[in-house]
């Protein structure tokens, strides 16, 4: 695990949940609380295939999960764009 000290700035801005993930939180059973014990149990961090985000690697239930999030430079915040159980 990386220590937390070394990840990005924006690790520690306000969340934006995004309308994508708002959809898939019921269909995928979780909710704001669940997502942000799996940010807190986030293991590493790498950049996305798509531009400027970020992948985030977590486990909910034992079971492991991707975050996809796109930290917003301008308002300082981090836009949890989706989650989905990785396998």
């Amino acid at each position: 695990m990386k220590n937390r000290s070394d990840w990005p700035e924006w690790w520690e801005w306000e969340l934006e949940l995004s309308l994508h993930l708002l959809r898939r939180m019921i269909k995928r059973q979780f909710n704001e609380a669940d997502l942000r014990i799996m940010l807190t149990d986030a293991t590493e961090y790498k950049p996305d295939v798509e531009p400027e985000r970020w992948l985030i690697s977590t486990k909910w239930h034992g079971k492991p999960w991707e975050i996809i999030v796109e930290p917003d430079q301008h308002l300082r915040r981090l836009v949890i764009i989706t989650a989905y159980m990785v396998g």
